[in-house]
């Protein structure tokens, strides 16, 4: 919007206007989609009684919804693969919603069979990779179990004697073998079964059959790809021997609830190298298919990141236009859709030339027709920023969106906000490290512009001018201050003073003379390590304080004034702007004029005791307190006024606006006998609606006593919060000092490179993280309290709501 608007003016927002529009049905979706892309008309909801499936383009939306579901879907299946979709598509091609829809059901019906043929054949693959696994592990045990049991075989035959001996078995083979009945078959089972449920697993098998079970296990080395997780899982290879039906059923069911997986084993050792061949086999082709499968998945994919983008912006124009063409409603012909909305006054021409190029290349038969609505509803807040002014502006908001063309505080923020940030930050080395840091935000703004970056980040990111402007402003009140990371400099010259003797070495005043002009700007550097340097600064920087806030607050109650004249409110000119603006500086605008005067003459006046007795002895002579003649005579007078003008503020408001109301009913009273029937049934509506109304003088009596007792209050308390700048700068130079003298100074004196540079790591970071970072941090936030509350309740109303246009811009960042 920056170069097609008139010049901007941040004072007070853009005028509006509630505009109509009727459209022709069959240009509606492409005179919308126009309207997005200008992004200057905000349109107001005409169907909000019907829910969202009754209105007109429900099915259009839903269509869109599908769409975005599959898009969704193709952005998680890239992500898994490990591919970005391109942020700006590689080939532009014209392509239209209906042609995408079909297109997106193709690839997502390719997609998802090839995920269902990748996801069955990667489990035979594993399934096969376990079977592999248990018939070597299996055959080594059987392999190793014969070998043990032929070598035991042979050792008790070539023991044997013809004579009996205790360890002569009592059945003889040939007797077992003689009788079938005496022999015992053993069955077996073998597979995998997950390492942390491999303990529990013996012990249940070994409880469900009694102990009548033979098991082992072996480790399998490396994790394996679980078939049915696809999940690399460490497994053992198990082989149970059981005996009888009964027993091998509840194996079964024990294998089943832990997740074991079975695989056959043939006893027969020819077959089991013929078996272990071609699950070998078996795995190099399905490997051959898996990975052709893979490539092509890829392929397909990154087809579909090339156009991912172009996709996704078309299906959230198209849903954005669908929901907008819904806050339309249907003419009683449903030839027509009818439209109202907010937008700048200036912005009318646009909206026509949009309206009519809209009709054009739809070849609409009638052009859609844009008339001007007057309405009473208040109209949406609008202000035109840039990089620059929108974070201030932002800044404001977070308190309260302004009122209709009220004036905005944004303006004076630009300047007033980062200068009491400075007031409490003055020190122009720690001013140049914040500026040497948001200069890399500024610098690299459009690299960095495009990037997802952190929460915290980016919130700086989008403050990098209001940061910037509070490091300059730092290092100019840091300047004033004569503070370089709490070390004086004679930048503007030598000092005023010097020693009355050569051998003057007093760590105070008492020894020198005033011998040249006064130190050119800011404080002189003489007065640092003095022993009056922190009563002479502390005195500085409060009165610095009081007359900072008394300037800002003065200037919040005159923008009351432009308000209230640029509403014709002469009633809150009259009985709110002139009785505050005496109020507040017949006490503390005069506290203000006693500081400057005391500066001024050099005078030793306590004001404390002035302000004090000014209130308890008005008619005391002031004495050795008195800074010019009349000030008895002049405080009598202030005091005067400050008493008259609260009765001022409360108590002519209330009869006054009653006053306004009994006249303003009885005019409507008048008025009615000279209308139409029409316009008096319309009259009379309005008039039931709101000047039978009865006024609430006790409501609005109760609420302009607040109103005074809070501005009555608040002067005093609003005052007296100001000189957190005071306390803030006083601490801020202090932490400076002492990181200085106790940290770098005192490594130093030890001449020693080891304990001086891990002094100096130790002064690095405590100036980062304490001064830098938790300092930057309170100095900003007591700025935007001081703001918020004592700046802007003297004329900012922020009951307001933000103008919020149809744009495919801002619908970007939304979906973001």
């Amino acid at each position: 919007m920056g170069g097609c608007c008139p010049p901007m003016d941040l004072l007070r927002s853009e005028p509006m206007q509630l505009v109509q529009l009727i459209v022709p049905i069959e240009s509606a979706h492409l005179t919308v989609s126009y309207l997005g892309d200008l992004g200057l008309l905000q349109f107001k909801d005409l169907n909000a009684d019907k829910s969202p499936f009754q209105r007109t383009y429900a099915a259009q939306i839903k269509k869109c919804g599908e769409m975005a579901r599959k898009l969704r879907f193709f952005k998680d299946q890239m992500m898994k693969a490990g591919l970005t979709p391109s942020i700006k598509s590689i080939s532009q091609v014209d392509i239209n919603v209906d042609d995408l829809e079909i297109k997106l059901v193709e690839l997502e019906a390719e997609l998802v069979e090839l995920n269902a043929n990748g996801e069955k054949l990667q489990r035979a693959y594993s399934e096969l990779m376990e079977s592999k696994i248990v018939l070597q592990k299996v055959g080594e045990f059987f392999h190793a179990a014969q070998s043990r049991a032929t070598a035991r075989h042979r050792e008790i035959e070539s023991q044997s004697t013809g004579e009996e001996s205790i360890n002569t078995p009592l059945l003889r083979d040939q007797e077992m073998a003689s009788d079938p009945s005496k022999q015992i078959k053993l069955g077996f089972l073998c597979g995998l079964v997950p390492r942390d449920k491999s303990i529990a697993f013996e012990r249940i098998l070994f409880r469900a059959t009694r102990g009548n079970v033979f098991l082992r296990q072996v480790e399998v080395e490396e994790p394996v790809i679980d078939p049915a997780s696809g999940e690399k899982v460490e497994k053992n290879v198990f082989l149970v021997f059981y005996s009888g039906e009964r027993a091998k059923n509840k194996i079964l069911k024990i294998c089943e609830a832990f997740g074991a997986n079975r695989y056959s084993f043939d006893e027969d050792l020819g077959r089991q190298t013929q078996v272990i061949s071609e699950v070998t086999q078996s795995l190099t082709e399905l490997k051959t298919t898996i990975d052709a499968g893979l490539l092509h998945r890829g392929n397909l994919l990154q087809t579909i990141g090339d156009q991912f983008e172009q996709w996704n912006q078309l299906v959230r124009k198209e849903k954005a236009i669908y929901h907008t063409l819904n806050m339309l409603s249907l003419d009683v012909t449903k030839k027509c859709l009818v439209g109202e909305g907010w937008c700048p006054v200036f912005a009318t021409k646009k909206i026509q030339e949009v309206l009519q190029r809209a009709a054009f290349d739809s070849n609409a038969q009638v052009g859609a027709i844009i008339q001007v609505l007057h309405t009473k509803e208040m109209p949406p807040t609008f202000f035109r920023t840039n990089k620059f002014t929108s974070a201030f502006q932002e800044i404001v908001d977070a308190y309260g969106v302004a009122r209709y063309q009220e004036a905005n505080p944004g303006v004076y923020t630009i300047i007033t906000f980062p200068f009491l940030f400075a007031v409490m930050f003055g020190d122009w080395g720690h001013g140049i490290c914040l500026l040497l840091a948001t200069l890399v935000f500024v610098l690299r703004e459009k690299k960095l512009s495009g990037q997802k970056l952190g929460d915290i980040t980016e919130m700086i990111f989008g403050g990098r001018y209001v940061i910037l402007m509070m490091a300059l402003f730092s290092i100019y009140t840091g300047l004033i201050y004569n503070e370089f990371f709490s070390v004086p400099f004679e930048l503007f010259g030598p000092s005023a003073y010097a020693c009355r003797d050569l051998d003057c070495k007093d760590a105070g005043t008492v020894g020198l003379i005033k011998v040249r002009d006064a130190y050119a700007f800011g404080v002189d550097p003489v007065w640092h390590g003095t022993r009056t340097e922190l009563p002479f600064l502390n005195s500085l920087k409060m009165k610095l304080s009081i007359l900072l806030g008394v300037a800002q607050m003065n200037l919040g109650i005159i923008l009351s004034y432009f308000n209230a004249n640029f509403f014709k409110n002469g009633l809150n000119i009259w009985f709110q702007f002139i009785p505050q603006m005496i109020f507040l500086n017949s006490l503390f605008g005069y506290l203000s004029l006693l500081i400057i005067v005391k500066w001024w003459t050099g005078s030793q006046a306590d004001l404390y005791h002035i302000m004090i007795y000014m209130f308890l002895g008005p008619t005391e002579d002031l004495g050795e307190n008195r800074l010019f003649p009349g000030q008895d005579r002049l405080q009598q007078v202030l005091l005067l006024l400050a008493l008259v003008s609260v009765p001022w503020m409360l108590l002519p408001k209330p009869f006054l606006l009653k006053k306004q109301h009994e006249e303003r009913h009885q005019g409507h009273s008048y008025a009615q006998l000279e209308t139409t029937d029409e316009s008096f049934f319309q009259l009379e509506q309005s008039h039931n609606s709101h000047g039978h109304e009865e006024f609430q003088f006790g409501e609005v009596f109760v609420h302009q006593l607040i109103h005074t007792i809070e501005f009555v209050l608040g002067a005093v308390s609003n005052t007296a919060s100001y000189l957190r700048l005071w306390a803030l700068s006083l601490a801020h130079s202090e932490l400076s000092s002492v990181f200085y003298e106790k940290v770098l100074l005192l490594a130093w004196g030890f001449n020693n490179v080891i304990i001086l540079v891990i002094g100096i790591i130790v002064f690095i970071a405590a100036t980062v993280g304490v001064l830098l970072v938790m300092e930057t941090l309170s100095a900003f936030l007591h700025a935007l309290r001081l703001h918020w509350v004592e700046f802007q309740n003297k004329f900012y109303e922020g009951d307001g709501y933000k103008f919020f246009p149809f744009s495919f811009i801002l619908l970007g960042d939304e979906d973001e």
